[in-house]
């Protein structure tokens, strides 16, 4: 498990489709990840520490949880197939380790929420991480930087063409900088 942490949320002029860039913690490898509007908008207000009137979706699981004397200990972006990632919200409660199924996107949310740490299995990162190019200004998948054997099959960059296209529309150019530079 490499642990990460939310770069940033991004959107695409040409698409509805948000992305949310995980880094890896202590190095500049990224994980796009495909999400929804409303789940990009659920992680942006924490990040932002915009306090809304009612609770969102996840602010009630948090609610839920809490109320249920559980604890939630770190999410784990687990898998990638057939272009879907896969994640697991990893609790205690009443003593006891429970895997919870969960989309990434519902996961990280929440990881925001109640600052849980966020990891990616590296197998995960080693079909869909990329690192950027500051020469060029384009995203290479870190997959083309490592061993020929982690490396994706054709079939499976054929898959993920779509994916790697739609990242490259984004402006990606600031990833690694703080707000303050």
């Amino acid at each position: 498990m490499i642990e990460m942490v939310v770069e940033s949320i991004r959107a695409s002029l040409m698409s509805p489709q948000r992305v949310v860039v995980l880094r890896e913690k202590k190095a500049e490898r990224y994980l796009p990840i495909w999400i929804g509007p409303a789940e990009a908008d659920a992680i942006a207000i924490k990040l932002q520490n915009i306090t809304l009137p009612r609770p969102l979706t996840h602010d009630l699981l948090c609610s839920v949880i809490n109320a249920l004397g559980a604890l939630v200990n770190f999410i784990l972006v687990n898998d990638l197939r057939n272009d879907t990632f896969y994640a697991k919200i990893m609790v205690t409660v009443n003593g006891k380790q429970l895997e919870i199924d969960s989309r990434p996107s519902d996961a990280i949310a929440l990881a925001v929420r109640v600052k849980a740490p966020i990891y990616a299995e590296e197998v995960v990162l080693d079909k869909a991480g990329i690192i950027f190019d500051r020469e060029s200004g384009k995203a290479i998948p870190a997959s083309s930087m490592g061993d020929e054997a982690q490396k994706p099959s054709e079939e499976e960059l054929r898959r993920m063409s779509a994916f790697t296209d739609f990242i490259n529309t984004l402006d990606l150019k600031d990833l690694g900088k703080s707000g303050d530079e």
